[in-house]
């Protein structure tokens, strides 16, 4: 994997930027419509599934594990696709999914502190963040627009920083390709 990794570098390079672009677009223009920013990221969707599949193809000489990269990128292009047919669908489905998401995972929380209140100590903290997690999930579904707006805040955040990450491997595992960077100094 590190070799097919180390070969195709710059797509993480590609990957990061692309990722970087939507999240700044997302901080840049607040005012523009919901609707806008979830084509923006149909698109980032697509490039990103477009570069995935590029490394799966390329790199399955090098791994056993190319199907999955395979997979991950068509599933991009997918959501990338069907983002640009239906993007209010989309907007709202991906809002659905952060709501549920966060309310499965605030009963959880609670559930867990609860049993586990006389194993550890501060299990006060996982029930706050068990509430916190269902109020959140409660907001979404109680004001959709509002939850819309924060969630490309949140979404334009991860893609900044999910981005910086795919650079810096990016980087990283490109002195394994020519040699310069023992794969040991990976590790670090």
């Amino acid at each position: 994997m590190l070799e097919m990794m180390a070969k195709y570098w710059w797509v993480l390079v590609l990957r990061g930027v692309s990722a970087i672009v939507f999240g700044v677009l997302a901080f840049l223009w607040p005012g523009v419509t919901i609707e806008v920013l979830i084509l923006f990221f149909g698109v980032y969707m697509l490039v990103d599934g477009v570069f995935t599949v590029v490394a799966a193809v390329g790199g399955r000489a090098h791994t056993e594990h190319w199907v999955l990269l395979l997979c991950e990128g068509l599933l991009g292009i997918g959501v990338g696709i069907v983002t640009w047919i239906a993007p209010v669908v989309a907007g709202i489905a991906l809002l659905m999914y952060v709501a549920a998401w966060a309310l499965v995972t605030g009963v959880l929380e609670i559930v867990a502190a609860i049993r586990l209140r006389r194993e550890i100590a501060g299990e006060f903290w996982l029930a706050l963040s068990g509430v916190l997690s269902i109020g959140f999930g409660v907001l979404l579904v109680a004001f959709p627009l509002a939850g819309a707006l924060t969630l490309v805040w949140v979404l334009g955040g991860y893609a900044v920083a999910f981005g910086i990450v795919l650079i810096v491997l990016g980087f990283r595992v490109r002195g394994a390709a020519d040699g310069t960077s023992p794969v040991g100094a990976l590790k670090a």
